[in-house]
């Protein structure tokens, strides 16, 4: 699955939607403006002189005006508020749900075990690890993932599922929704409800109009209100109709995509089918979500969440049997009974066997130190040509990795990557220089500028973070992300102005510091700031080339101090931009490429369309490959790119 086309269909969807969108629009302003025509033409009967009744026009450019006016009012305001309400991310979306964020530090084995899995599927995602929320009151099996990017997503799963479903039944689900969050659905989503809403805000307003018929008094039969307001609440629910439709033909293929994701990244069609068995055993439980707004999310749960009042015709999901027959195709179509008493459930999903030890992916991993390969003059080779298809498709070996890279993280690190002021001093542990006395100054430095605590906490945390390689940076990165959420406004500005300072602290910024800097940044500063989010500006290369010619250098001068090879570096990735052929890329001196222009640079082609950002990272890849080897440090540093890119890249494994 190409992850930069599944990106590009998603904006096409968009397009779609919109169109689809206006249809639905021009029925309702047709709907309203006959029944307004009807309704105020009858109501002039009443004060016509001599009895005569007036003539009915079918053509009215007064009414159909304003019938007009007051829908696209109605519908974009309504859609307005509801997108509004919507930009701080998936967490908004998870709380209307009625979820409860877990504690990252939780000792309960159900959520435990649920974080463990979506912390293996974010690292091998190459995505930060996203907040998990649960919905107590649902008994019955679904979930989904809310966000407008990776950075910004939540995943959300009901009671049920988290306490029926055994660890690979699990996986397969959140496999499920981590598809979406790369597949750019999310957003699409978010887009999805906001529409539905403004539609059904007509409904609202008829049976506001509605209640005016319980006021007595003189004229009240002269009223119009009453009625139009009925009329408003069935126009309404027409367009909610239409609604359902568009989310129906949105969401019912994407569905079978993500379900194929899912077995992809886990090689397990077992889990996946195993939670669809169980859904369909909970009878009439089963998906089924009884919250007010369960309607309003529909196209996003991993199964049916709602009662369809037309069979077929509504589905956002497919059938279950069909769902399964895709990896099982000798289903019978009957389940069997699922209860909440776990006797019915198979023994692993009661009490998990051991499981047989993972083969070594990265090397050799001691005393919670993780080195790139049995030999450390042997660096890992990674072949250039095999980074760019794994992009945004993390594989089983990915998942295998992450599991083994979690588990073999010191104690001390995991922990720290799971409360917020510990997750802070993690940061700045891998900030603080290698050079013993330096490093005494640093910690010096940050005493005046931070709690004590946190200050004790990060040289305590140094020594085991500095014996984690470079592979291992990134993970710990997204791992503590989760915990940074929960700073509050001033925790996070002290951090962030503390992040600059360490950073500048020895006299130079190494460009793997200012990416670090810069990925948490650009996951938390919408969170905090409540700046405008970052839309697509660029369709073509041509403004952006200045801008690929400062990343390009940088990258080429990562990787050599001599001239020519520095040359042929650039030279090599410059080809893969697939700019016009009268565009002329030149090599900088490093003063022209330093943090400050790359970070400029970083700020514009984020704001590309997905093919650009292909060739961007294809053309990175080449440059610090034209070597013949990718270096551990260097790919870690193309993955931090691709993050700031909302591009994520799993990480690099043996055997790819």
């Amino acid at each position: 699955m190409d992850f930069f086309a599944q990106q590009d269909k998603t904006r096409r969807k968009t397009k779609a939607l919109v169109f689809y969108f206006i249809l639905a629009v021009a029925a309702l302003i047709v709907a309203v403006y006959f029944a307004s025509l009807i309704i105020f033409t009858g109501a002039q009967s009443h004060f016509h002189r001599y009895g005569e009744e007036p003539a009915f026009a079918l053509w009215n450019p007064r009414v159909f005006l304003g019938a007009a006016a007051g829908v696209l009012a109605v519908i974009l305001i309504g859609s307005s508020y509801k997108t509004m309400a919507l930009a701080q991310g998936g967490s908004v979306v998870s709380e209307m749900m009625g979820g409860r964020p877990i504690n990252l530090n939780t000792n309960d084995p159900d959520e435990r075990k649920l974080l463990n899995v979506v912390e293996e599927m974010a690292i091998a995602s190459g995505v930060p690890v996203p907040p998990v929320y649960v919905m107590d009151t649902e008994d019955g099996i679904n979930a989904f993932a809310a966000g407008h990017k990776p950075g910004d997503a939540t995943i959300t799963v009901t009671r049920g599922c988290m306490k029926l479903l055994s660890r690979d039944e699990l996986q397969g689900v959140i496999g499920h929704e981590f598809s979406h969050i790369l597949n750019g659905d999310m957003r699409l989503n978010l887009r999805l409800m906001g529409i539905i809403f403004g539609i059904l805000c007509l409904a609202i307003i008829g049976r506001i109009l509605l209640q005016t018929a319980r006021g007595g008094g003189r004229g009240r039969g002269q009223n119009p209100l009453p009625l139009l307001g009925l009329l408003l609440l069935v126009v309404g629910y027409i367009g909610v109709f239409f609604g359902r439709l568009i989310q129906a033909a949105v969401s019912r293929q994407r569905e079978f995509l993500a379900d194929a994701s899912s077995v992809q990244f886990t090689r397990n069609p077992g889990g996946i089918t195993g939670a669809l068995k169980k859904i369909g055993g909970l009878g009439e439980t089963g998906s089924r979500l009884s919250h007010a707004h369960a309607e309003e999310l529909s196209h996003m749960f991993f199964g049916n969440g709602v009662s369809e009042p037309f069979i077929g015709l509504l589905e956002t999901h497919p059938p279950l049997a069909d769902r399964i027959r895709v990896f099982d195709p000798a289903f019978d179509g009957k389940f069997s009974y699922v209860r909440y008493d776990g006797r019915d459930r198979p023994p692993e999903a009661i009490s998990t066997p051991k499981r047989q030890p993972l083969p070594n992916l990265f090397g050799t991993v001691l005393g919670g130190a993780i080195l790139a390969s049995g030999d450390a003059d042997q660096p890992p080779v990674i072949r250039s040509h095999s980074v760019l298809p794994n992009l945004g498709n993390p594989t089983p070996l990915h998942l295998k990795y992450a599991e083994q890279l979690r588990d073999s993280l010191p104690d001390s690190v995991k922990a720290a990557a799971r409360a917020p002021l510990d997750a802070v001093a993690l940061i700045y542990a891998m900030l603080l220089s290698p050079d013993e006395k330096e490093r005494a100054t640093q910690l010096a430095g940050l005493a005046q500028r931070v709690d004590t605590a946190i200050q004790q906490k990060t040289g305590a945390l140094f020594p085991d973070v500095t014996r984690a390689a470079a592979h291992a940076h990134l993970p710990m990165i997204n791992l503590a992300l989760g915990a940074l959420r929960q700073l509050t406004a001033d925790q996070f500005a002290q951090f962030s102005q503390t992040l600059q300072w360490l950073i500048e602290s020895d006299g130079k910024v190494e460009l793997f510091e200012f990416v670090l800097q810069k990925i948490v940044l650009h996951h938390l500063g919408p969170q905090f700031d409540q700046g405008r989010r970052d839309v697509v500006q660029y369709y073509s290369i041509k403004p952006l080339v200045p801008d690929c010619a400062v990343l390009l250098s940088a990258l080429a001068n990562v990787g050599s101090n001599d001239a020519a090879e520095i040359q042929k570096a650039f030279t090599t990735g410059m080809p893969y931009l697939r700019a016009p052929d009268e565009t002329v890329l030149v090599l900088l001196p490093r003063e022209q490429c330093d943090v400050k222009q790359i970070d400029v640079a970083l700020n514009r082609l984020a704001l590309a369309v997905p093919t650009i950002k292909k060739n961007l990272i294809e053309a990175c890849i080449h440059t610090v490959g034209a070597d013949g080897v990718i270096l551990e440090a260097e790919a870690e540093l193309l993955r931090a790119i691709a993050d700031t890119l909302d591009c994520p890249m799993p990480p690099f494994v043996a055997g790819e």
